[in-house]
């Protein structure tokens, strides 16, 4: 029986830590599904759990996804200006990639990354579909800004093509949230010098007051 070297063993130690935090990683992944038909939400739910084991949120509409986004306060007041998202909502939700119908009663899923891409989740990576190879639509979707447009039936093959768009919205997430502690960490910094300053100038005050006290004492 052959015995492994203890570089082989440290090497083969490794890759499985690698395997562990990238299967950790796919488990934060999370996939907001619009789509109104119950059935394709269920196949795009299966398809994305087999590929990626990651979380999915299925809504049947676009102002259901626009409302689980914080993007829209009212669903009876839908034909309303949209109002500004709440940055409570926006904290609170993490979406690493958003995937929609194209045709969809009310509001199209070109309708839905248009107002997608004017809105806080801009960066967010939106995957829309379509049973329709239509060249026109695939056009307008890639221009404003979609990242793939995907044909149904979805294969796994095609779900396995948005690793990437997971991995790239999950490394700006960590980034974004690294850079709010250090903010914060400077927040807290400043916060704290200004604080010892008032205490320094209120200790000196009051030691100005003891020495002048002090003089008028000898001049008596």
């Amino acid at each position: 029986m052959e015995l492994m070297k203890a570089g082989d063993v440290e090497e083969e130690e490794e890759e499985e830590e690698e395997g562990e935090e990238e299967v950790k990683q796919q488990q934060h992944f999370h996939v907001l599904a619009v789509d109104d038909s119950l059935l394709e939400r269920k196949v795009l739910e299966k398809l994305l759990t087999i590929s990626s084991s990651c979380e999915v949120t299925c809504v049947e509409s676009g102002d259901k996804a626009l409302r689980y986004l914080g993007l829209l306060d009212d669903l009876d007041n839908f034909s309303s200006p949209f109002s500004p998202p709440r940055l409570s909502q926006q904290q609170e939700v993490k979406v690493n990639l958003i995937m929609t119908d194209y045709c969809m009663p009310g509001m199209s899923g070109y309708d839905l990354l248009k107002r997608l891409k004017g809105s806080y989740w801009k960066d967010i990576p939106v995957v829309v579909m379509s049973s329709e190879n239509e060249p026109s639509r695939i056009n307008m979707c890639l221009e404003e800004g979609a990242e793939e447009f995907l044909l149904k039936p979805l294969q796994l093959s095609d779900v396995k093509k948005l690793e990437p768009h997971l991995q790239k919205s999950l490394t700006r997430c960590s980034a974004e949230i690294k850079e709010e502690e250090t903010v914060g960490i400077g927040i807290g910094i400043e916060i704290g010098i200004g604080i010892g300053n008032v205490i320094d100038d209120g200790n000196n005050s009051d030691s100005n007051k003891n020495d002048s006290s002090d003089l008028k004492g000898d001049r008596n």
